[in-house]
């Protein structure tokens, strides 16, 4: 698979390509029925597949400080889109420049005079040029001007309907399970494994690993999570490693903090050292909610039994 950012770097003789085009952000199960027929389509007109996302999110630059919350980063976006069989992946800048595109000039200068488009798949309630002023019907119209199809696709699993905005409202209420089976597979949050304030062994006897994540990070409700931990890239032994393990999200109220951090214990492993590992963390199950004990030992006695129940969900023992 090819990755481009931005249209300079589509390679000159690159021939006719049928395009997708959307953010993605989570590349769900919808995202992911769409792909898969631009796929299809390229290989019955013998063109190659395309993917074309943006970075940032337009909702970034048309409406400053929203900062949608983030369900996959662009790194993980592009390899997820890649799975899926496309030749290229091509993440355009969305600047305020862009968003002011009419539909016909983004089409012209995107999909016709860089990538030859011979057909283009979205979603059925896609929309694009300044001020949303275009949708399929206007690709429709347009794809006759310039020589290539246009398709619409339901973003449905199942019959039911799947937006990026409706997982982050499943993880904004903890439910990590509805989120898993629209996204077809756990959400994932990704960070570097920073110091904290290293409770976690010397007190509590569960060492923890404190990923700080990406800022605008979809990062699920306060509670207890079982999950499983991986470590991605670090001159460490562990480097590909991955562990069943309970992760706490919140504030520590049992402590009085007021940050909000996400831990996560790998099973019966004391022996980590992981800080400065870049880790990921896949959520599967919520266990409870988060709570303020009386006690140290009420909390370490709470965390025996989280940690059981992670390892019986996880592995079955």
């Amino acid at each position: 698979m090819q990755g481009w950012h931005g249209l300079d770097d589509v390679p000159r003789e690159w021939g006719r390509s049928v395009i997708t085009i959307g953010v993605f952000d989570g590349v769900h199960q919808g995202h992911q029925r769409m792909v898969e027929r631009a796929v299809a389509m390229a290989a019955d007109l013998g063109a190659a597949s395309v993917v074309i996302t943006f970075d940032p999110h337009p909702g970034e630059v048309v409406r400053p400080g929203s900062h949608p919350p983030r369900l996959t980063t662009a790194r993980h976006r592009i390899e997820l889109l890649g799975a899926l069989g496309v030749d290229a992946v091509c993440v355009l800048p969305f600047t305020l420049e862009f968003s002011q595109m009419t539909p016909d000039e983004f089409v012209q200068a995107v999909l016709v005079d860089r990538l030859h488009a011979a057909g283009v798949v979205v979603g059925e309630n896609f929309r694009f040029g300044h001020k949303a002023a275009g949708d399929i019907e206007t690709l429709r119209q347009l794809g006759e001007k310039y020589d290539f199809v246009a398709e619409g696709v339901p973003l449905v699993s199942n019959g039911e309907a799947i937006s990026s905005s409706m997982i982050r409202e499943l993880l904004a209420s903890g439910d990590v399970g509805g989120a898993a089976e629209a996204l077809g597979r756990p959400h994932r949050v990704e960070g570097v494994v920073v110091r904290g304030h290293q409770r976690g062994k010397a007190l509590l006897g569960f060492p923890t690993a404190n990923v700080e994540s990406p800022a605008f990070t979809a990062i699920p409700a306060d509670g207890v999570y079982a999950g499983w931990l991986q470590c991605t890239q670090s001159p460490s032994p562990y480097e590909g490693d991955r562990w069943p393990a309970a992760i706490s999200i919140g504030t520590n109220p049992t402590f009085e903090g007021i940050e909000r951090t996400v831990e996560a214990y790998a099973l019966d492993r004391d022996d980590l050292d992981l800080y400065g590992a870049h880790v990921v963390v896949d959520f599967t199950a919520r266990l409870r909610e988060t709570l303020k004990f009386d006690s140290i030992e009420a909390l370490i006695e709470q965390m025996r039994r989280d940690v059981d129940e992670a390892r019986r969900l996880l592995t079955g023992a």
